[in-house]
């Protein structure tokens, strides 16, 4: 099970997991609108969390396909983008408003034990080459989560072209060095 392949395929049910608490156990949306404009708004809970974790999804099933860095790459923005930082927003925020997020068990509890362990699995197995490299994947994922949280969901359907581009790009890449 500690391999990145398996570990991934964890990613999309932690994501319901933490879906379940923000929104049937407790009322996220009710305490997000306390603090900040809501940015998702033209889209119901419902459809973000089915339109991210059907991305999720294809982007692991593509990687369980294709098994290289590229599809490893995509899974680790996506996973970074839609559950470390939205870790640290619950944590943060907790404390910041010093009124308890809704997400912030599964967050602490799931998203940063599993994302640490797929991180962990792709470095054992050749994925990730250098902290750098993780690095440039989290900035990306962090950047990618605070543009969604400004502008919605335009946000998700650009940083899907862009994954795939990177992935076209990278394959590329890989067979030029290879010839």
């Amino acid at each position: 099970m500690k391999k990145f392949k398996n570990l991934i395929v964890l990613g999309p049910l932690t994501y319901a997991i933490h879906h379940f608490e923000e929104h049937i156990i407790f009322n996220f949306i009710e305490w997000k609108l306390q603090y900040f404009r809501h940015s998702a708004a033209a889209l119901s809970t419902e459809a973000i969390l089915s339109i991210l974790t059907c991305i999720l999804v294809i982007f692991v099933l593509i990687h369980l396909v294709k098994n290289n860095r590229a599809s490893a790459h995509i899974v680790l923005f996506i996973l970074f983008a839609i559950q470390v930082v939205n870790a640290f927003y619950h944590i943060l925020f907790s404390f910041y408003f010093s009124d308890f997020s809704p997400g912030t068990f599964t967050a602490v509890l799931l998203y940063l034990p599993v994302n640490f362990l797929i991180v962990q699995a792709a470095f054992k197995e050749g994925h990730l080459k250098s902290y750098i490299e993780y690095f440039v994947i989290a900035i990306l994922g962090t950047v990618t989560f605070i543009l969604f949280e400004i502008f919605g969901p335009i946000i998700i359907g650009l940083a899907i072209i862009f994954c795939i581009f990177y992935f076209f790009w990278h394959n590329n890449k890989l067979v030029a060095d290879l010839t």
